[in-house]
């Protein structure tokens, strides 16, 4: 320990600590904001490229659908081949939608309940600590 430290009282030192912890703080959150705007940038083209995908795939799968109505006209009406595609794609939409709706409830609470619990585990940890070094 430098002689200048040991000249100062524990306020003294506390103080310094306090001051270099909050530096230390506020510069960990600077660079915590910057990453996640530079990840953020990245994230927002991925997005826009991903956007652009599914407006193409809705396309293609409009012209999908209209292919197979075409198809089943050569044999039927052409407003019982629409009805048959659209009841078709129907059940398929309420099939995914109840699979969904199952699992979404199978994961239950929304809240990180490992991790909440492992934060009052620590703070219960860090007040024991205190406890034993006041004394």
């Amino acid at each position: 320990m430098s002689d200048e430290l040991r000249e100062q009282s524990i306020g003294e030192l506390f103080g310094r600590l306090s001051q270099q912890l909050s530096t230390l703080i506020s510069q960990e959150i600077e660079l915590a904001k910057s990453e996640l705007r530079e990840k953020g940038k990245r994230a927002g083209a991925g997005a826009g490229l991903i956007g652009g995908g599914g407006l193409l795939g809705l396309g293609a799968f409009g012209a999908l659908t209209t292919t197979l109505i075409l198809v089943l006209a050569t044999f039927l009406d052409a407003w019982l081949a629409a009805l048959i595609v659209t009841v078709v794609y129907g059940a398929g939409a309420a099939v995914l939608a109840m699979s969904g709706k199952k699992k979404v409830q199978a994961v239950g609470s929304p809240m990180p309940e490992q991790t909440i619990e492992t934060l009052k585990e620590d703070a219960q940890w860090a007040k024991t600590q205190l406890r034993s070094d006041s004394r």
